[in-house]
């Protein structure tokens, strides 16, 4: 949106540095827009947010100077993903392209007829593995045997989920 004149404009952008720096749970982002918007978003923001951890600031203030550790993400989550399906060809679950996500996709129709938050819940119970049933994310609970796993996850990790999967 940033990079067209018209868009940039009339657009509230908001950015997460939970995901460009790989700490989601640190909660913080930023947010653009031209100062005609920006004074009516603040009006609303005001009453939305109170606080921000003061240390957090500090610290991203610091991350953001070293453009090593985010300029490369691409490539670091690209590596993170190819990890985790090269291990994953031993599972039954059929994975699905994915692209500009941390999040990979599994089909499980070929498996099990279950609903997916019943099969995401077992998946838990008896291989110790978690996924996020994807139906939850739209408003009829569309359930199409499909689950999602989250790979930014230390290698270790991913391999052990893995080599769970595959016994599944």
């Amino acid at each position: 949106v940033m990079r067209y004149p018209l868009l940039r404009e009339r657009s509230v952008v908001v950015y997460s540095f939970g995901k460009t720096f790989h700490n989601t749970g640190w909660k913080m982002g930023y947010c653009l827009a031209p100062e005609v918007l920006m004074k009516e978003f603040r009006k609303v923001h005001q009453f939305i947010v109170f606080s921000v951890n003061t240390p957090y600031q500090y610290a991203f203030a610091e991350m953001m100077k070293r453009s090593e550790l985010y300029l490369q993400l691409n490539e670091f989550y690209q590596r993170k993903r190819n990890l985790f399906l090269d291990a994953m060809k031993a599972s039954r679950l059929k994975m699905l392209p994915s692209s500009g996500t941390y999040f990979q996709l599994a089909a499980y129709s070929n498996i099990s007829n279950e609903k997916d938050t019943d099969f995401a819940v077992r998946l838990i119970k008896e291989f110790g593995v978690a996924s996020i049933p994807v139906s939850v994310f739209y408003h009829h609970q569309l359930d199409e045997k499909m689950i999602r796993f989250c790979f930014a996850k230390k290698d270790e990790t991913l391999l052990m989920a893995a080599e769970k999967l595959s016994k599944v």
